[in-house]
């Protein structure tokens, strides 16, 4: 049996900063979203979400909200 994860309330308090800030970028808003849609849940992330939050996480000019929203939906990712 797979363990579920869901998103904690220090990342549902980040995104949903990110998500009320209108300077935020595109990616952490969408990774935000994605974060606060699995609160609760057992939804799992996309692989296009998780394509997203990889690609944040190798960018050197990811800020650390967005850093910290990369890796909660990477960890929620279906192991398939």
């Amino acid at each position: 049996m797979s363990k579920r994860e869901q998103s904690g309330s220090k990342v549902t308090r980040i995104a949903s900063t990110v998500l009320r800030d209108a300077g935020a970028s595109k990616t952490a808003k969408s990774l935000a979203g994605s974060a606060l849609a699995q609160v609760h849940t057992t939804k799992q992330s996309t692989m296009t979400t998780a394509t997203t939050a990889a690609k944040a996480l190798n960018d050197g000019r990811t800020s650390a909200a967005t850093r910290t929203l990369a890796g909660s939906v990477l960890t929620q990712k279906s192991k398939k």
